[in-house]
């Protein structure tokens, strides 16, 4: 049996030092780490040869990066082993291992089926572990002894099936406060949406006297296909061919004209249980999004060419007077949506990442949850053309009349429902989507530079770059 406390604090807390920043899931990529405290360590339970504990962290970032030097928290589930036992095991989940001292293993525990099943366990017996709350929603019960695999690629969260039942998503980054994903889901399941997999299950603890949402465990729905997945087999047949997209077997635009209609029908949901207000287009979202244009400029020096066009798209989205705002999805892209043999499933209500858990919480007009899905469209239908030099003209115009003709279905479906077309409100949908592309540009500056063309392309489209400027 190995023992996790033959690790100190200390020596855990130069370690997740060290391998934090290299995680796919650590939001303060380019700031410097100038502090980190392991704040809580919970003993989650063992099995033979292998302990687990649920570790709270917080992250001190430098004030010049991120602004008042603010403090993140994140949870990071860790197993510990023996370096002198299991080989075959530890060559597997060597990948995420963390630097500790000779002799000990330790590793992030949710690569490791043995550590997931005690998440699961935890779930079925809905009792407290130490500060880990486990949670079921009421009437509900979640099965014991379910194996448990990762989901796809490590996102902003990590995702772990649950027997082939239940998808259980850990939340890495945390905050004080609702998560929105488990209070949306909670209120689509209150008015019978079909458009969004039930929750069952949840895990929060209370830290520093606040309550912390962790996680969520949700129906699995062992059919499904990822939008993007989806969408990009139509791009990739496009560019395989010479044809235009109506006339391919596999023209994504019914897809899309059905995905605006769940879209519409989640809208309708979450403003029918929690609600809408009008308010003025100036006090919503028009002054945040030149803020965030303006600050972009700073991360993107080019883009401060853009800037004058980008504030009279703004000034003429601030014209629209009044606008209904409500619970929105937040974030919502061809990455937060399920195809299954029912039809559409919107998942991860948490809102943009980057932002603060209380303005991921308020009311937005849905034409941002619109927009997000447009540029998505533009995305899939162009990142593939990023890496080949020998792209013709003609090619990247069937490219962008593929994310023309899908992204006019999907405003033909939601109009379906609404009996309001997105596009009608073209001057605030227009300075949303300038918004979102912004957002895209600072991340691949950031992430993957190679893949800033693409938002920098959409912004010159937008907010075209003036002469001397």
């Amino acid at each position: 049996m190995t023992d996790s406390t033959h690790i100190s604090t200390e020596e855990l807390e130069t370690a997740l030092r060290a391998w934090l920043p290299q995680q796919r899931w650590f939001a303060a990529k380019g700031s410097r780490i100038v502090s980190l405290v392991v704040i809580s360590r919970v003993p989650l339970g063992s099995r033979p040869g292998v302990e687990a504990e649920h570790v709270l962290v917080d992250v001190g970032l430098d004030a010049h990066v991120t602004e008042g030097g603010r403090v993140q928290r994140y949870q990071v589930p860790l197993g510990f082993r023996r370096t002198v036992v299991e080989s075959a095991v530890l060559e597997y989940l060597a990948p995420w291992q963390l630097p500790v001292r000779e002799g000990e293993f330790v590793y992030d525990g949710l690569r490791d089926p043995e550590i997931i099943e005690l998440y699961s366990d935890a779930l079925s017996a809905a009792q407290p572990i130490g500060s880990l709350e486990f949670r079921n929603v009421p009437g509900d019960s979640v099965e014991t002894g379910m194996l448990g695999r990762v989901l796809g690629a490590e996102q902003s969260n990590t995702s772990v099936v649950l027997g082939e039942v239940l998808l259980l998503k850990l939340f890495r980054q945390i905050s004080p406060g609702i998560n929105p994903d488990i209070e949306l889901h909670r209120a689509l399941a209150a008015t019978g949406c079909r458009f969004v997999a039930p929750l069952r299950a949840w895990i929060e603890t209370e830290a520093d006297g606040e309550l912390s949402m962790l996680g969520m465990a949700q129906d699995f729905v062992a059919d499904a296909a990822e939008g993007w997945t989806t969408a990009l087999a139509s791009v990739r047949d496009l560019l395989a061919s010479d044809r235009q997209p109506a006339e391919l077997v596999s023209d994504f635009s019914g897809e899309a004209y059905d995905l605006g209609a769940a879209v519409a029908h989640v809208h309708a949901d979450l403003a029918r249980e929690l609600g809408t207000a009008e308010r003025a287009a100036s006090s919503t979202a028009v002054e945040e999004i030149l803020a965030r244009v303006e600050a972009a400029a700073e991360v993107i020096p080019r883009l401060a060419d853009h800037l004058p066009a980008a504030r009279e798209l703004i000034a003429g989205a601030e014209a629209a007077g009044t606008v209904t705002v409500q619970r929105i999805h937040g974030d919502l892209h061809l990455g937060q949506v399920l195809r299954t043999s029912a039809g559409w499933l919107l998942i991860d209500f948490e809102g943009e990442p980057a932002k603060p858990l209380e303005e991921r919480r308020q009311r937005d007009s849905a034409l941002r949850d619109v927009a997000g899905m447009l540029r998505s469209f533009d995305y899939a239908a162009h990142h593939l053309l990023l890496d080949d030099p020998d792209v013709t003209e003609a090619t990247y115009a069937r490219a962008s009349e593929w994310a023309r003709r899908n992204s006019a279905s999907f405003c033909d479906g939601y109009a379906s429902v609404t009996g309001s077309d997105p596009r009608e409100e073209s001057a605030l949908l227009s300075a949303y989507e300038l918004d979102k592309a912004v957002y895209e540009a600072v991340y691949e500056a950031r992430n993957r530079p190679a893949w800033l063309e693409l938002p920098m392309r959409a912004i010159r489209r937008y907010a075209p770059a003036r002469a001397g400027s």
